[in-house]
Formats: structure tokens, C-alpha cells, sequence
């Protein structure tokens, strides 16, 4: 062996090396081999929440749905809501999966896969002389959210340019870690209704139907709920793509629908509410 040839083997080598762990690195952007790493605010019933120390809820059972289609199992990281993006960017999980709508500022940062149509109700204490039916009758009082959430941006929009411009008194929002936080708020006189998921708030009256009602008469801020994934992870969100489409086309897909009395988006949905990133 010559002495370029003992210069040259070791490259190549390495380069082959290193296009193998390359290849190996393309072939599956997921955490871990054969399982689903999931990020969730599991506080937010009926989509995800814990039931006897173990997440569960709908999005818990639709995304069950499809590992097992793609051969994975799904472990659910639990996270406060306004970690979700940040925990996903910087790689704690494969995707995030806590009924997050798709908005036109979240599609900017991550890439969102539609799988639900949703809105917001509202909520106020059952008796109480206040039951706001749009967000219109907001102005001037105190209305409690949960943080991070998209409805957040347009209630101060709506207090700026409708309440405020009309010569009335600006919503005084206030901000929780989690939507049963903000329930008890309401309860507890904190803040005088709540704006939350209009599945959410189905739940709540069911749990506390002698303490709460829901006062809105309509599906407020139509919108798509998706799940993220990191922007330029192409394996995962195709993965989630192809077994999406092949999860709809089985009975337990509308079985799961059903069962929670939700609604999937249909091509005029997705083609009206789904933002151009």
C-alpha cells in the first residue's frame, strides 16, 4: 500500500461512515425507534387528561390510533400548553398533541396537520346575572382564558378595535395555567365568565352542571385543531400524513368521532380555515 493510498483509505471510510449514519438519521426523524414521543397539556378535558395516573381522552385515543397503524407506540409527555412549541422546536418530542388550533402565527414556527374542526363557547356561573352570548358582550368586564391560547389575540382585538372604539370599557382578560384554573377562577368570583374549547366546555357543564352553564348560543371562532411538528421534519409529518388518511378509512375512526360527539373537517373547512404558513 502506498503512502496515498494510506491517506486516502481512512477518508473514504469515514465518508462512507458517515453517509451511513447520515442515511440511518434520514431514514426515521422520530425520538426513538418504534414509539411516538408526544408533548401534551393533559389538563384539558375531553381531549387529554388523566384517568387513574394514565392520559386519556381523545386525542390520546385518535393518536393511539395511529401508531399503531405506523407500528409505534405513543408515549405522552405531560407540559403545560405554552411549553408545547418551545418543547417541540427544541426536540423534548416528535410532535405535539393538546388540541392545538392552527393559526396563521403558529404555522409560521412549526408545520400543523389538521384532524379536527372546533370553536370556542362560553361559560358563565349558572344563575348569575351575567351570561355573555358573543364575545361582543365582553367589554368591560373580567373574562378568564387559559394562557397561550389563539382565542387570546382576538379577545384583545376585539377589546381595541370594538369595545374601545365604541366608547366602552376594554375586556379585562386574565390568564391561568390551565383551563380548570380558570373554571375555578369563575367559581370563585375571579373573573365573571370563561372562554374556552366548545368541547371543553361540554365537559365542564357535565362535571358541574349545578354550578355552570354554557350562555353562548353559537360555535364562536370556527378553527382547525392540529397536531405540530418541527418545521423541516419531513419523516414525521409525512408519517402522520399517510396514516391519518388510512385511519379515516376505518370504523374505528368514526367509532371515535362518535363517541365524543366531535366533528372532522370537511374539504371546505380545510380549504377556508386552514392558514397559509
Amino acid at each position: 500500500m502506498t503512502a496515498l493510498h494510506t491517506i486516502i483509505r481512512p477518508i473514504a471510510l469515514s465518508l462512507v461512515g458517515a453517509a451511513v449514519a447520515l442515511t440511518s438519521l434520514t431514514a426515521s426523524a422520530f425520538q426513538q425507534d418504534g414509539k411516538i414521543i408526544a408533548g401534551s397539556d393533559v389538563t384539558f378535558f375531553p381531549y387529554e387528561y388523566m384517568d387513574n395516573n394514565r392520559p386519556a381522552g381523545f386525542d390520546i385515543e385518535f393518536l393511539d390510533g395511529l401508531g399503531k397503524i405506523m407500528g409505534r407506540k405513543v408515549e405522552t409527555i405531560d407540559t403545560r400548553f405554552p411549553n408545547l412549541i418551545t418543547g417541540l422546536q427544541g426536540g423534548r418530542f416528535d410532535l405535539t398533541n393538546s388540541s392545538m388550533y392552527i393559526t396563521a402565527e403558529r404555522v409560521k414556527v412549526i408545520d400543523m396537520i389538521p384532524y379536527l374542526k372546533s370553536g370556542e363557547s362560553i361559560l358563565a356561573p349558572k344563575g348569575s346575572a351575567y351570561q355573555p352570548k358573543k364575545p361582543e358582550e365582553f367589554c368591560g368586564h373580567k373574562i378568564g382564558s387559559m394562557a397561550a391560547t389563539s382565542w387570546l389575540a382576538q379577545m384583545r382585538k376585539l377589546s381595541d378595535e370594538y369595545c374601545v372604539k365604541n366608547g366602552l370599557q376594554p375586556i379585562a382578560i386574565s390568564e391561568y395555567a390551565t383551563d380548570p384554573e380558570t373554571t375555578q377562577a369563575m367559581l370563585a368570583h375571579a373573573v365573571e365568565a370563561q372562554i374556552t374549547d366548545a368541547a371543553v366546555a361540554r365537559g365542564v357543564v357535565q362535571k358541574l352542571a349545578n354550578r355552570v352553564v354554557i350562555s353562548s348560543d353559537t360555535l364562536i371562532y370556527p378553527v382547525l385543531n392540529g397536531w405540530g411538528v418541527k418545521k423541516g421534519n419531513d419523516e414525521v409529518k409525512n408519517a402522520l400524513v399517510d396514516a391519518l388518511a388510512k385511519y379515516r378509512a376505518t370504523p374505528e375512526y368514526a367509532a371515535l368521532l362518535s363517541k365524543y360527539s366531535f366533528e372532522a373537517p370537511t374539504e371546505e373547512d380545510l380549504a377556508s380555515l386552514m392558514p397559509k404558513p
